[in-house]
């Protein structure tokens, strides 16, 4: 007890001695950091998000853009600076940004860039939400928060005119493919019960065959697609991957498996486009056409 009482007159005598004889001054409130500017010269690696950056009128401040971006047109006029696994950080930086857009797994790039001064916008895959929520912050960040909540707003609008359009029809099971070995059943690749491939698919009337599975992927063998008996199998494949000549032989493929349903009832669909695959301000228009994929009758 004596060592405690010892301790605490040394402690108050050092905090009397630090601050003089009069009575301690009010504690003061952490100076308020000013907001950081609007970016002015955006780099970004994410295709999804040069979408969002075009959509609510950030185009004019994108400086440069990832390998793959091809939408809108205007991006094939830009510096093209690699993507997620090759980045080319001397180039980015040759294009002086004050905001570089990259994935969560591009942590080096985040440390460079923090480095250099640069402001970074970290992307990571979700759902629905996420895209509504990553349109609103990056206008935040680049000055357009009006646009973006424009952009939001109609995306909302027409998903839920979706859900109305198909409330009480028949939700029939679906496997959404979205990759596999061309004119094979190898190494094909689903939509699991995550993400917002999925989340499309309940939105426009379907039920994923594997929304149990809490993943954004899925690799499931020839007996697995079995058990599952989808009653439709959508394939969704980006732009130039597949020719108009080739659906046929494609969906001929299918019929190896003649016991699902689908093949049984000739629903297996292709579908073409890189909205189709692309979180971004094209989501509700792609939604809209599994639906028609999905119900015969929508329109």
């Amino acid at each position: 007890m004596a060592a405690r009482t010892k301790g605490l007159i040394l402690a108050a005598l050092a905090a009397f001695v630090a601050i003089g004889a009069g009575p301690a001054p009010a504690p003061q409130a952490p100076a308020a950091q000013p907001a950081p500017q609007p970016a002015r010269r955006i780099v970004s690696l994410v295709p999804a998000l040069t979408e969002m950056l075009f959509a609510i009128g950030a185009g004019p401040q994108v400086v440069g853009v990832s390998s793959y971006d091809e939408f809108p047109a205007e991006v094939n006029k830009l510096p093209k600076v690699g993507a997620l696994l090759d980045p080319d950080t001397e180039r980015i930086l040759a294009l002086r940004p004050d905001f570089v857009v990259v994935y969560g797994s591009q942590s080096g790039q985040q440390t460079q860039f923090a480095r250099a001064g640069i402001r970074t916008f970290v992307y990571r895959h979700g759902g629905i939400n996420t895209v509504l929520e990553t349109i609103r912050d990056i206008g935040a960040a680049t000055g357009h928060q009006a646009e973006a909540a424009r952009v939001v707003h109609d995306i909302q609008a027409t998903l839920d005119a979706i859900r109305a359009r198909v409330k009480g029809r028949p939700r029939p099971r679906v496997l959404l493919v979205f990759e596999r070995q061309p004119k094979t059943l190898r190494e094909i690749y689903v939509s699991g019960g995550r993400g917002f491939l999925h989340e499309m698919l309940e939105t426009a009337g379907g039920q994923n065959v594997f929304a149990d599975v809490e993943r954004e992927s899925v690799q499931p063998s020839t007996e697995t697609l079995i058990s599952r008996a989808p009653d439709i199998v959508l394939e969704v494949r980006a732009a130039g991957l597949l020719e108009e000549r080739e659906v046929a032989q494609e969906q001929s493929v299918w019929t190896a498996l003649s016991s699902l349903p689908a093949v049984r009832n000739k629903r297996v669909h292709f579908l073409g486009g890189d909205y189709l695959v692309v979180p971004g301000p094209r989501l509700a228009q792609a939604t809209e056409a599994f639906a028609r994929a999905i119900h015969r009758d929508f329109k």
